[in-house]
Formats: structure tokens, C-alpha cells, sequence
């Protein structure tokens, strides 16, 4: 059509299938950057870009904001926004959304698979069994569950949810958050009160500038020896080399994290350590829920270019 945009959208990096097809069926035109020469002329081939869309952790800067003058929405895959620059896009009057509630359970289940695994050491049995050991004596007795209180880092969406699957264990929870909210669990003021008075420390907030390195050594230390860290949040908030010292020094009794600092890189530390449970950040990684959030990527988009307004902006941008 004259005068219409070659791309409405530019997608930033690769989406499921899903997302373009909802896209595509609305009337919508898509480009991908990855396959697009990084120069000017491009950028005035593909016309005024009005949508940009993302995943989880692809950084969208103020200067690649700047790089589009009509720009409008930003459509993040994933319930973190850490990596967009949301100042500039605030600057610059452009919403930023991203895809919660969709992932809120399957990250919840996740969370309770690797806190057993970590408590009662399940991925170290299950290679106790494949390498032969079992034949030379049983595997050695774990800790437990029973009776323990968990303190949950981030009582939201999906900080709730683990408490809900926390009670069903039979779990006291506590928790740590900006402040107090009408649950029924204690609340502290101070991280590392809360960290002092619990068995299992799980992290669940977001990653902000006030969140970043906010489990420290200190925190660490007062989740004590018999203690247990979980992360399925974001590496940004544990200090990671204090978590290897802590976990080296049995400061901390074990740790099971789906996330890290420097993703997908780890630590060769903490993969030398038997007492650590690590996955390739796959909190939200099934094919129903991923689906889930392309979906809700593309009805942000379908809705902002409606003229309907945003689904599910982040509150600082909308």
C-alpha cells in the first residue's frame, strides 16, 4: 500500500513462530534486525518503525531508542525488563510492556522442583545411580524439608505463587519486599533480618537498581550453614563471588539457581561444587507457557496499534 511502512515492527531478536503469525494475521509488517545490514539506509528502508519487540534480557539502549524518531511501544518476551533503558524510553514517551501472569505458575512449579532438588539432592543421586555407585552402599542420608520455614525475596506475582505451593508442603513462609502487604505471612524490613531467621531463602524479586547485589555476603552469612539459596529471579540480585565463597566455605549449605550473573556463562567455581543445583534458566521454559507469553507479546502489539492502548505496560513506562 503507498505510503505504508515496509515494517511496522522490528523484531530485535528471534520470536516463536507465534508472535509473527498473530502479527502478520492483524495486517501487521515485521522485520527481523538479524537479518538486516546494522546502517542508515536500512534503517530508512524499513520506514518509520513504530514497535520494537524483544525478549527477555536483549538490551534495548538509549541510544538504539534515539535510532527510531517514531518509535512508540516496546513488546519485552519475558516478566523482566531489566535490560530496556525504561528512563529513555520514558523520556521519549514510549511504553514499555512485557508478558506477566502467563508464566507466573510454570515459574512457581519450577522453583518448588529445584528447591527438592536441592534440599534432598536429587540431581546427585540420580548420578550416585548412573555412575555404579549405589552397588558399593547407599547414597548418603540428605537434609530435609520437614519443619522448615522458607523466606521468599519478592513477594509478587510469583513470589505468591511459591508461597501458595510452600503451604501445600507443610512450609512456613516470611518474607522480604519494598513493604508489608496484606498476606499472612511475617514480614521483615531488612533482607538480612529475614535471611537471619530462615531455613530456605528463595529470591523472586525483580532486578532494579536497588535489588542488584542485594543478597551479599552479609546476607549470605546470616542464612547460616544449614541454610539454602534459591534463584529464580535474576543473577543481577545474588553477588556472585560471595555466593562462591560462601557455598566453597560452607558458610551456606547448598544452592539451587536457574539464573546467573553472566548468562550463559558460569562460574567454573560453582560448577565444581557438589552441593549446587544449576539450570539454563528455564523458569518459564514450556512449550505451553512460551507460547503463552509470544502471544501476549503480539496482543500488546495488536492492541497498541489499534488504537486500544497497551496490555500490560511496565508501571514506569505507562
Amino acid at each position: 500500500m503507498k505510503g505504508r511502512s515496509l515494517a511496522d515492527i522490528l523484531l530485535l531478536a528471534p520470536l516463536l513462530p507465534v508472535v509473527e503469525e498473530a502479527l502478520h494475521a492483524h495486517g501487521l509488517s515485521t522485520a527481523r534486525a538479524w537479518e538486516q545490514p546494522d546502517d542508515a539506509a536500512t534503517l530508512e528502508r524499513l520506514g518509520p518503525v513504530r514497535a520494537l519487540a524483544t525478549t527477555y534480557g536483549g538490551p534495548v539502549s538509549a541510544a538504539l531508542i534515539e535510532r527510531f524518531p517514531r518509535l512508540e511501544i516496546i513488546s519485552v518476551f519475558g516478566v523482566g525488563y531489566d535490560s530496556i533503558d525504561l528512563g529513555a524510553a520514558a523520556a521519549r514517551g514510549v511504553v514499555v510492556t512485557n508478558t506477566p501472569d502467563v508464566l507466573t505458575e510454570e515459574v512457581a512449579d519450577l522453583t518448588m522442583g529445584l528447591l527438592l532438588c536441592t534440599v534432598r539432592e536429587l540431581p546427585q543421586a540420580d548420578r550416585f545411580v548412573r555412575e555404579g555407585r549405589w552397588a558399593q552402599g547407599p547414597y548418603p542420608l540428605t537434609a530435609s524439608l520437614r519443619d522448615k520455614t522458607v523466606g521468599i525475596f519478592g513477594l509478587g506475582r510469583i513470589g505468591k505463587a511459591v508461597a501458595r505451593r510452600c503451604e501445600a508442603f507443610g512450609l512456613s513462609v516470611a518474607y522480604h519486599g519494598r513493604s508489608p502487604q496484606d498476606v499472612p505471612y511475617r514480614y521483615y524490613d531488612a533482607l538480612v533480618d529475614l535471611a537471619r531467621e530462615v531455613d530456605i531463602l528463595v529470591i523472586t524479586a525483580p532486578a532494579t537498581r536497588d535489588t542488584r547485589g542485594a543478597v551479599s555476603a552479609e546476607v549470605l552469612s546470616a542464612l547460616g550453614s544449614d541454610g539454602v539459596l534459591i534463584n529464580v529471579a535474576r543473577g543481577s540480585l545474588v553477588d556472585e563471588p560471595a555466593l562462591v565463597r560462601a557455598l566453597s566455605s560452607r558458610t551456606i549449605r547448598a544452592a539451587g539457581l536457574d539464573v546467573f550473573a553472566a548468562e550463559p556463562h558460569v562460574p567454573a567455581e560453582l560448577l565444581a561444587l557438589d552441593h549446587v543445583v544449576v539450570l539454563p534458566h528455564v523458569g518459564s521454559a514450556s512449550l505451553a507457557t512460551r507460547n503463552a507469553m509470544g502471544k501476549l507479546v503480539a496482543d500488546n502489539l495488536i492492541s497498541w496499534f489499534a488504537g486500544k492502548g497497551p496490555l500490560t505496560p511496565v508501571p514506569e513506562t505507562s
